[in-house]
């Protein structure tokens, strides 16, 4: 009787917990990555990701989302993005310098054990889309090296940010 017992709040603290995980993501209509073979970009390779905007009367925040090694040579990283509509018009886009160590102490920025680390970086802010519908964000790296070693994924979150 007690291990049907114990069964019982097991399942159900296990579907609580589900329905509180997913009610926490509600917000992100976007959060993909896209994994760099041998953790070398080369410079022809355009990762893009497709989503959906179904309310216009928000604002959203855009993310980069950056993995990289530790033995990566640099302390920042240049990167295009480019969103498009669903017609394939290009409506944002900004060539950004994302800082992934220290510049004088070569400290580790972002969060990682071992000697991979995890970045999530602010590319633009409170962006209204100008209307419901498909849209693809596309991301090129711009450090004019080929290919550019040790960045292992690169991708982008969207999340809504307010009501206009």
């Amino acid at each position: 009787m007690f291990l049907k017992s114990l069964k019982s709040k097991i399942f159900i603290g296990s579907i609580l917990l589900a329905t509180a995980m997913s009610a926490c993501d509600s917000n992100t209509i976007l959060k993909d990555n896209y994994n760099i073979a041998d953790a070398k970009w080369f410079i022809k390779d355009t990762p893009e990701f497709e989503f959906n905007v179904d309310d216009t009367t928000m604002t959203y925040n855009v993310f980069y989302n950056v993995r990289n090694n530790r033995s990566y040579p640099y302390y920042n990283l240049y990167l295009t993005h480019y969103l498009s509509d669903d017609k394939g018009k290009v409506i944002h886009q900004k060539l950004d310098e994302l800082v992934l160590f220290d510049p004088s102490t070569g400290k580790k920025l972002g969060e990682g054990l071992g000697d991979v680390y995890d970045h999530k970086i602010l590319a633009f802010k409170g962006f209204s889309f100008p209307k419901k519908g498909k849209y693809k964000i596309q991301v090129k790296q711009y450090m004019r090296q080929n290919p550019l070693a040790d960045i292992v994924s690169v991708g982008f979150t969207i999340e809504k940010a307010g009501i206009k």
